[in-house]
């Protein structure tokens, strides 16, 4: 029954974004229904063909061994402090516990000079010339933005720069596209802090995000194009754009680089959530002794924290997409408050609730899986505006317009993506760990 409800959920989703759209008459609607394909043939084949559930499993544990070699450089610089929750080491010294600076963000790093590595040897400017002649062929969108939406399901707001000699002369929908991309989806450098966290509670967490990553790139033109159709003329549209690219002199120099902005990555992630989680307790004490009050007034019982009034929020969306009302409070709690406290805080809270079985249904845990699967949130609305104006200074009157409606965008493909995942969803499947 949950399923079907995940299904209708699809479809209610886009109707929410097209009702809200600034001109429901000119929606392409070869791009709805062709990135719907997508999204239902890359699941179909992930949950349901033998063959893409091995290949899932394949990629879930190749990527945790990955991880496991990763903090090699991790544990020689930090010993004891970097053994995760349960480990011991070659000295027989026990882990100290979960501690998130020290075990997680190193592994940014190192995520960033695999990527570097890759785009040196050619394998991920492969990989992104791919998918966006799918999205360019099939979707019929531009191929400047069908490029950088296939790019950032591998990377971040460095995608922006694989189509650098284009963003001058972007037409509004097409910006829209590009922020809507690069907040629907993770980079691959952040992975491993996803994993890292749910691993333990999730054990194929990382084939999961994987799968989300690939299912939101379609998602996110879907509800862009709905939010902000094409008015215009795209410059490249039927154009097949190939990546701007500036390459290393040598491998060594490209992991150097990598190393470089990885640790750039890792001090910005440091800094937004000390100041996010910081201000956010700052305003949740405010609002909570405030909601006492009218809670004493009016007689009533209100969770007036910012968590639980975005709790109320998402709820009806919560629904929507398939979480059953057991849990359904609990989950859109947590993914209401990856609006303004990051994926990162929210994946953490996730992680407590499976710990403390608080969740009923293990479909809840799954779908929220899904749907924190992005940037959306403030902070990163910053950021990927702030990015691209830094490229063309010009556009930066457009980029900040259309910022907000392209948070939405992503945060309705975030939510759409899970529902397209809820309607596949088969309890005690193997790619639950079960």
């Amino acid at each position: 029954m949950y399923n079907l409800v995940s299904f209708a959920g699809i479809f209610i989703l886009m109707a929410f974004a097209w009702m809200l759209s600034e001109e429901r008459r000119v929606v392409n609607w070869r791009v709805v229904i062709w990135g719907l394909t997508l999204q239902m043939i890359f699941a179909l084949f992930i949950f349901i063909v033998p063959a893409g559930a091995k290949l899932f499993m394949y990629i879930n544990d190749a990527l945790v061994k990955v991880i496991d070699v990763a903090g090699a450089g991790t544990k020689f610089l930090f010993g004891r402090l970097a053994l995760p929750p349960g480990a011991t080491n070659e000295f027989g010294e026990e882990s100290l516990g979960f501690i998130f600076a020290v075990q997680v963000l190193p592994q940014i790093i190192f995520f960033a000079s695999l990527m570097a590595v890759l785009y040196y040897v050619g394998v991920m400017s492969w990989l992104v010339r791919i998918f966006a002649r799918i999205f360019s062929k099939l979707m019929k969108v531009s191929g400047a933005e069908s490029l950088c939406a296939s790019s950032n399901i591998f990377v971040g707001i460095e995608s922006a720069t694989t189509i650098r000699p284009y963003l001058e002369r972007m037409t509004k929908s097409e910006l829209c596209t590009i922020l809507t991309a690069g907040m629907a989806t993770i980079a691959s450098t952040v992975l491993a802090i996803y994993i890292l966290i749910l691993q333990n509670q999730f054990p194929t967490i990382a084939g999961h995000l994987v799968s989300a990553s690939f299912l939101s790139a379609p998602a996110a033109i879907i509800m862009s194009k709905l939010l902000m159709p094409e008015t215009g003329q795209p410059e490249t549209l039927g154009v097949d754009v190939t990546p701007y690219y500036q390459k290393e002199s040598s491998m060594i120099e490209a992991i150097i680089n990598g190393a470089n902005a990885g640790l750039k990555l890792a001090v910005g992630v440091v800094a937004l959530l000390i100041a996010f989680l910081g201000l956010v307790a700052l305003a949740d004490f405010i609002s909570a002794g405030a909601g006492a009050k009218v809670n004493e007034m009016i007689g009533l019982d209100i969770d007036w924290s910012l968590k639980g009034l975005l709790g109320y929020v998402f709820y009806p969306f919560t629904i929507i997409i398939g979480v059953p009302p057991v849990d359904a409070f609990e989950i859109s709690k947590v993914i209401g408050e990856r609006a303004i406290v990051t994926e990162t805080k929210s994946y953490m809270d996730l992680a407590v609730l499976m710990d403390g079985g608080v969740l009923k249904d293990p479909r809840s845990a799954f779908l929220a899986t899904y749907a924190l699967c992005g940037f959306a949130h403030i902070a990163s609305l910053a950021i990927f505006v702030g990015g691209i104006a830094a490229l063309v200074p010009s556009r930066t009157a457009d980029l900040s317009a259309v910022g907000p409606r392209a948070l939405l965008a992503a945060t309705l493909a975030c939510l759409m993506t899970a529902a397209v995942a809820g309607t596949f969803f088969k309890g005690g499947s193997i790619l639950l760990g079960q």
